[in-house]
């Protein structure tokens, strides 16, 4: 392929993503406008609501003139060139070699975050697309990682595999018992911008923030109140029911 032929794919693809999936401006008050008519999904892009669709259609926009094959990102036929290009981008600094890939040659065009596997690209990218291919068979929760559904799954089996060595206490995730150990050690690594408050936990400084914020998301549906923590509302809830 002539490298004139290869500049003409490379910006018919550029000008294919101007088109369709065209940047707009974003505003705190224009945040979630966009929503999926088949799963609820919101956007606050329409860039992203229209890249997201493709996960329901199946659609793959994105076709290699040399071979024909299609691809549902721009940045995964980019890389496919490649292949029929001979390009290689990626240069040894030590012996000036150029290689096939370098430490993190995978590039999210979305945000710019790199990855030293296409896999872990792809994965990445379910982030942008809202794609959730893992499903679970006792409550349909869907995922977008497999270890995420395997996770999950602990909920349904009642497994907890990690156990504090300190108390014996069991635990389904491992975050959950990194937390827990900070209750024996005193760690509080999570401190407050405003008051300098420290905590053992991120959702304790997310819901000391709201001190500061004066958020209240959880609201009792028999009266309407508001609250800053659910634990709150739900003491608040025996109110209705004693």
């Amino acid at each position: 392929m002539a490298a004139t032929s290869d500049m003409e794919i490379l910006n018919d693809v550029r000008r294919k993503e101007r088109e369709d999936f065209s940047v707009e401006p974003s505003t705190s008050s224009e945040k979630k406008l966009h929503r999926c008519e088949e799963c609820s999904r919101q956007f606050s892009r329409l860039s992203d609501l229209k890249r997201h669709m493709r996960t329901h259609t199946g659609e793959k926009r994105y076709t290699c003139d040399e071979c024909s094959r299609q691809f549902g990102v721009s940045h995964a036929l980019k890389i496919h060139l490649r292949t029929h290009t001979g390009e290689k981008p990626y240069r040894c600094v030590e012996c000036e070699t150029h290689e096939d890939s370098g430490d993190k040659p995978y590039k999210c065009e979305e945000c710019s975050r790199q990855f030293s596997r296409l896999d872990d690209l792809q994965t990445h990218m379910r982030t942008h697309t809202g794609e959730k291919p893992y499903r679970c068979e006792e409550c349909s929760r869907q995922f977008s990682q497999l270890g995420h559904l395997k996770t999950h799954m602990r909920t349904h089996t009642g497994e907890k595999p990690y156990k504090c060595e300190e108390c014996n206490k069991q635990f389904s995730q491992l975050g959950h018992l990194k937390g827990h150990m900070r209750t024996h050690t005193g760690e509080k690594p999570y401190k407050c911008e405003e008051c300098s408050k420290q905590f053992s936990r991120l959702g304790y400084l997310k819901d000391h923030m709201r001190t500061h914020t004066d958020e209240k998301p959880y609201r009792c549906e028999e009266c309407w109140k508001q609250f800053s923590r659910l634990g709150h509302l739900k003491g608040h809830m025996r109110t209705h029911t004693s």
